[in-house]
């Protein structure tokens, strides 16, 4: 697959992406074939595991923060390459931790190949009852 494709499917920035293949922080093992083609193995990561796959969340509260989006997910995305954990979901959204109207976060808990989210605090996922959170997650 296409890096461009990966990033898109995966909620990723294309630049993002790419600056995370330079950097060799790429969650997902990927190889340059040719001057201006990328192209992400995510066969590697579709086999299935007995741990399954995990799934990256950043969010913050307003446009102003966005650099701060990318640097969360950077980070996330480093930590799991390093540890060698299969990424199966990447999202992240702009947005107030008090409500419940994330998109992204509930399309994150709801699919079934995410069996870990990883968020870097509590916080990002939710202000208020990360414990319940963390418990529906246990028992799934």
């Amino acid at each position: 697959m296409n890096l461009k494709d990966w990033a898109i499917a995966n909620g990723v920035h294309p630049h993002t992406a790419y600056r995370w293949f330079r950097e060799g922080t790429l969650p997902v093992p990927a190889q340059q074939v040719g001057p201006r083609t990328i192209l992400v193995n995510i066969e590697a990561n579709s086999s299935p595991s007995v741990t399954g796959g995990l799934g990256l969340y950043a969010r913050v509260f307003s446009h102003d923060q966005k650099a701060d989006l990318e640097r969360q997910l950077a980070r996330l995305a480093v930590w799991a390459a390093t540890a060698g954990h299969g990424v199966v979901r990447v999202e992240s959204e702009i947005g107030p931790g008090m409500n419940g109207g994330r998109s992204k976060a509930k399309r994150l808990l709801a699919d079934p190949d995410v069996t870990t989210v990883v968020v870097e605090h509590k916080d990002r996922l939710g202000r208020m009852n990360v414990e319940l959170v963390e418990a529906a997650l246990a028992a799934s």
